[in-house]
């Protein structure tokens, strides 16, 4: 293995305080990174950056960890831009057009799912994503399920069993039935494949009951829980979030008073989706309440060619900022920390010595830019897991 010093970063976010301006961004001006194989060696000032076999100068340019997009729906075919126009044009959203998805899906081969999903990934890269999860949800039987969650298992270890995501039409008159096959046959074929289970606990999709008895079938696997919750309306998805214990409790649009201090006081990550809100023109998520209340936030992509079809986290950043009242800061941190701590990795989302070498360069000073000049292209380059990308 060979050594990289990465010098004259003009400001380095470490997420570390203790490496920085104390700050939970530890924010480091005039700084180096020394890359050593898969993993950060060494963090510090420039003047005092120790030899390696290569060197990158970064020329007053910003250094941010790798995005951690802890939240995506990349196993599909076909999309929606139909739905999407008809949707500018005045149509609400519901949880129903995930069907299309399901039929395109259904009828894709195998080598047409995987292309789809590469192409995403190659493009999230581009844009410094260097972890992400992603889920089954859009085959809904056996088969499909299962065949979906083993392409994933290919490209990343965060991989989610999310039969749950929908009743499927082939079932709308027996619901039951379909938990029934989803906490059973369904289950025993995905789990081999997947780290998370997953479930779409919302008015049109799953009731408090059934996704309990889904989520606690998942567990008895081996599966931990993560939980769509409270994109639509009010409901109890937070608030089993915490009670099982779950990883995150995603999108949080409708949040009561019980589920913000719920969240505060566990384990539980509210991950934030502003790409959703942006593509159904919907009510943003109150950021600033859940990070007042001591909330751990993380802001992730959901990206699925239904509601928010970006795999842009720079894009869900300046979204974050702009309209749902979180600074620069916060916006980073959660898009790289927060996404860590919504996957439960503490080798990912900070550059601090023995953390994988993850790290995106910017075109730019700051980190700031990346909400200061939103649509703008500014990740130049990246390293995933030591490995110079572009």
């Amino acid at each position: 293995m060979t050594t990289t010093v990465i010098t004259n970063i003009g400001s380095l976010v470490t997420n570390d305080p203790a490496l920085g301006d104390g700050t939970p961004i530890g924010l480091l001006q005039d700084a180096a990174v020394v890359v050593d194989g898969d993993h950060v060696a060494w963090v510090g000032p420039t003047a005092d950056a120790p030899a390696a076999d290569d060197a990158v100068d970064a020329a007053g340019r910003a250094v941010i960890p790798g995005f951690v997009d802890s939240h995506s729906h990349l196993l599909f075919a076909g999309d929606r831009t139909q739905e999407f126009n008809a949707r500018m044009s005045g149509r609400a959203y519901s949880a129903g057009g995930i069907r299309t998805t399901v039929a395109a899906t259904r009828a894709a081969g195998d080598e047409a799912l995987e292309a789809n999903l590469t192409h995403h990934l190659r493009e999230a890269l581009r844009q410094g994503t260097t972890t992400f999860e992603t889920k089954s949800g859009y085959g809904l039987t056996v088969e499909d399920e299962a065949r979906a969650l083993r392409i994933a298992a290919l490209h990343t270890d965060e991989v989610t069993y999310l039969g749950a995501h929908i009743v499927p039409p082939d079932y709308a008159d027996d619901p039951a039935g379909y938990v029934a096959l989803v906490t059973g046959e369904m289950l025993d074929a995905c789990a081999p494949y997947a780290r998370w289970v997953d479930v779409f606990c919302e008015k049109g999709a799953f009731d408090g009951d059934q996704a309990r008895a889904i989520l606690t079938a998942g567990k008895a696997k081996g599966l931990h829980p993560r939980v769509h919750a409270n994109q639509l309306s009010y409901g109890p998805g937070v608030q089993l979030a915490v009670e099982l214990d779950a990883a995150s409790a995603d999108h949080c649009t409708h949040l009561t008073n019980a589920d913000v201090d719920a969240l505060a006081n566990s384990a539980t990550v509210a991950t934030l989706l502003p790409g959703a809100e942006f593509s159904t023109r919907a009510q943003w998520p109150d950021a600033r309440r859940l990070l007042d209340a001591g909330v751990t936030v993380a802001l992730s992509t959901d990206c699925n060619p239904g509601s928010s079809f970006t795999s842009s986290v720079p894009f869900c950043i300046a979204l974050a900022v702009r309209d749902m009242g979180m600074t620069p800061d916060e916006a980073i941190w959660s898009a790289t920390a927060g996404g860590a701590a919504a996957l439960r990795r503490t080798d990912i989302g900070r550059i601090t010595p023995g953390a994988r070498a993850d790290l995106a360069l910017l075109e730019a000073p700051s980190h700031v830019h990346l909400a200061y000049r939103p649509g703008v292209p500014l990740v130049s380059e990246v390293w995933r897991q030591g490995r110079r990308c572009r």
